[in-house]
């Protein structure tokens, strides 16, 4: 099928090359012509494992093409939009002005017969005033949430662990005629996936657009809890590793996503649980997601603890102490940095006045332009150097396979922070260091 990608930031540009290997010819439009430049020329505009090799084999065919002009979807059936949804400046609701901006613009090239189908995660009710823009159009409206985990976007999207299919439905919730249409261009669209078994889920807009903060919330309070009961640990002499390991064991719990650390950041979490209760409040049942503030705050509270973690290993006070932040991405496997913990705690050292030095083996750029006062090391070598804390906040695997003996030769004073509790604490004290981890002993 011909297919466009409206919006090539993280996922559109995932999921434009992904189509394309697919086997269907993709054009990927985007207002950021520099973004668009590197993508054309098959350069991934940020770090993501695969995807340049991606962006490397279905371009050299050309099934898959970039524009900047909106104009080049024409021909085009199915379009998806892609563009992203922030957290409103000094507010917690969504800030829908790139999906707003993106409908119009794509509104003028539609035909009747095509697909749009929205992937940007959305407060429930935007598909419904989508599609009212849509009558008369001869167009159709779906909604088809995406579920990329940063690292693994390119898999997840050629190997979902599940499609949606938000639809046109009647008042008994059953697909209409156009919702039945629908769904057999999006079967053919995903006819890879859905040959693999890939579970299935149709339904209607509201479910549809409810299903990836639904998740995301459950994740986020799964991760919360976690470090709440590290707070727990932290007070009477418990480890938290172990109590997961515990209580993971428990099928209806399981042991993923139970790591106490530094939390939860990125550019889904933090902004879609937020955007989810305010729009709960606004109609009028926020008292049903009352809990994710709570989830929010522990969140936040982490990062002040391992602060205080730092002031506790130098004696009462920072001012003045060499830091070595290894990690500056909000996760390992990614270059990005929004809501990045690692950041917020070397800003919040910094401030209170040690020196911090950040190094990440992959986000240090993006971190430079967005906290130009912190100082950077290209090297773990070169950020530990002299230190007199080193801790780990980011949990690159490069970081997990540091050798204790030979970190401790670089540093000043051999103290370690372990902000994701992956080191091997008896190993790091054998080597001659204080050892302190959020929630164990």
């Amino acid at each position: 099928m011909r297919v466009s990608v409206i919006g090539c930031g993280y996922l559109g540009a995932v999921h434009a090359a992904s189509m394309a290997k697919l086997g269907h010819t993709v054009v990927g439009v985007d207002v950021d012509t520099a973004k668009v430049a590197l993508l054309a020329s098959g350069t991934a505009p940020f770090y993501e494992p695969g995807l340049p090799e991606l962006l490397a084999e279905v371009g050299g065919d050309g099934r898959l093409v970039f524009d900047t002009d909106m104009a080049a979807v024409a021909g085009a059936t199915v379009h998806f939009l892609c563009v992203g949804t922030p957290q409103k400046h000094g507010e917690f609701r969504a800030d829908l002005t790139y999906v707003e901006d993106a409908f119009a613009a794509l509104l003028p090239h539609l035909q009747p017969g095509d697909l749009v189908v929205g992937k940007s995660t959305v407060p429930v009710g935007t598909a419904e005033a989508l599609a009212e823009q849509l009558e008369g159009t001869g167009a159709t409206l779906v909604w088809n949430p995406e579920f990329l985990r940063e690292g693994f976007a390119v898999q997840d999207t050629l190997h979902p662990d599940r499609l949606v299919y938000g639809l046109p439905t009647d008042e008994d919730g059953a697909p209409t005629a156009e919702g039945d249409r629908a769904r057999g261009i999006l079967d053919e669209v995903y006819a890879a996936p859905l040959a693999d078994d890939t579970p299935l889920v149709v339904t209607d807009y509201a479910t549809a657009q409810l299903v990836k903060v639904a998740a995301n919330s459950f994740l986020a309070t799964k991760i919360s809890f976690i470090n709440a009961m590290a707070e727990l640990c932290e007070a009477t002499g418990a480890d938290v590793t172990r109590l997961a390991d515990a209580i993971g064991y428990d099928d209806r719990i399981g042991r993923r996503f139970l790591n106490a650390g530094l939390g939860f950041g990125g550019g889904c979490l933090p902004k879609d649980i937020r955007a989810f209760m305010a729009r709960a409040g606004e109609l009028g049942v926020d008292q049903a997601l009352s809990f994710l503030r709570e989830v929010d705050a522990i969140n936040m509270r982490r990062r002040v603890r391992m602060v205080d973690l730092a002031r506790e290993v130098c004696d009462g006070s920072i001012v003045g102490r060499r830091i070595a932040v290894l990690g500056a991405a909000f996760k390992p496997d990614s270059d990005d940095i929004r809501d990045s913990p690692a950041l917020s705690v070397a800003a919040q050292m910094q401030l209170q006045g040690a020196h911090v030095v950040v190094t990440d083996p992959q986000a240090v750029e993006n971190a430079r332009r967005a906290w130009p006062g912190l100082a950077f090391a290209a090297t773990v070598e070169e950020a530990v150097a002299d230190a007199d804390v080193v801790l780990l906040a980011t949990e690159w695997a490069e970081y997990r396979a540091l050798d204790p003996a030979r970190v401790g030769e670089l540093v000043a004073r051999r103290a370690v922070l372990d902000g994701r509790n992956v080191l091997d604490p008896r190993a790091w004290r054998a080597a001659g260091w204080t050892y302190r981890a959020l929630g164990r002993p």
